[in-house]
């Protein structure tokens, strides 16, 4: 029964997005621009980084998802297109522990907007002339340990010898 005590008292996680918009948006035909046509066969490449901060709200904070697309054609490495986005979600979220909270922002509220951000990469890239890309899933947790890591290592680079 003492389990069941325990488990009462850990505060319920409440997430709800109260909004989300992007907040800048760039788009370049390359091709188009150069005149190039005929066969090309396209190389995506993605990036992606994630940012978070609190709002002067309690309990809200803002994510953004910064996407960069890079399309070149496999067999001259001419660019086709790129297309940088900043998505951003707003969320309010209570319950969560504060040292689990920045892991939570940057991988669970990424996951929550993701489906929209791949709308919106489609459907510029297919109005900009270029068939629908529909992006794969994202491994946001892959990314906030790689970021984890980085920042490990730049400390560990920055530490004075003794």
């Amino acid at each position: 029964m003492a389990e069941n005590g325990e488990a009462q008292q850990q505060p319920q996680v409440k997430m709800n997005i109260l909004g989300q918009f992007i907040r800048d948006m760039s788009f370049e035909n390359v091709m188009a621009q150069k005149g190039t046509g005929g066969d090309v066969q396209p190389d995506v490449s993605v990036q992606v980084n994630l940012d978070a901060k609190k709002r002067s709200a309690e309990n809200q904070y803002e994510v953004v998802t910064k996407l960069t697309v890079e399309s070149k054609n496999k067999e001259g490495g001419e660019v086709l297109f790129v297309l940088e986005l900043e998505y951003v979600g707003v969320f309010n979220i209570a319950g969560v522990p504060e040292d689990q909270l920045h892991p939570f922002l940057l991988i669970e509220c990424p996951r929550m907007t993701f489906p929209f951000l791949r709308r919106i990469v489609s459907d510029v890239t297919r109005d900009g002339g270029f068939p629908p890309l529909n992006l794969d899933n994202i491994d946001f947790v892959a990314i906030y340990r790689n970021e984890l890591a980085r920042r490990q290592t730049e400390a560990a680079a920055a530490a004075p010898t003794q």
